[in-house]
């Protein structure tokens, strides 16, 4: 079982930086492909950015060009640094883990049933 941890939530206005961190349990975080999705109230979870073992990485298009996805393996920790960031950027942010063994050259999907393990979530909130 893999725990997933996140912190860097808060409150910031339109046009701010946060960057939310993820720790990881577990001897084997270098093979898992990390995603980022969020929940905004009223609405369906919705992928935001994911990176595989490889470093290849993937956006939605809501996000792509502010927001980017890293992942330090020595640390089991994933980040995702939102820049420029929008009233609509508000909602609760998820950590997820996929622990298939995909190929290096994989590219990480941005479908939530492809991942197997979860966090608790971080808040986000960006005011106008």
């Amino acid at each position: 079982q893999v725990q997933l941890v996140e912190s860097g939530g808060g409150l910031v206005q339109a046009g701010g930086s946060l960057r939310l961190s993820c720790v990881a349990s577990g001897r084997t975080f270098s093979s898992y492909v990390m995603g980022w999705f969020r929940q905004a109230p009223g609405k369906e979870r919705e992928f935001v950015a994911a990176i595989s073992r490889g470093g290849s990485t993937n956006y939605s298009d809501s996000v792509k060009g502010r927001f980017t996805i890293s992942r330090d393996n020595a640390k089991n920790t994933v980040y995702l640094q939102m820049n420029s960031l929008k009233f609509e950027d508000t909602a609760v942010y998820y950590c997820a883990a996929d622990r298939i063994f995909h190929s290096s050259n994989y590219v990480p999907s941005s479908r939530r049933d492809q991942y197997d393990y979860w966090g608790q979530g971080t808040q986000v909130t960006v005011s106008s």
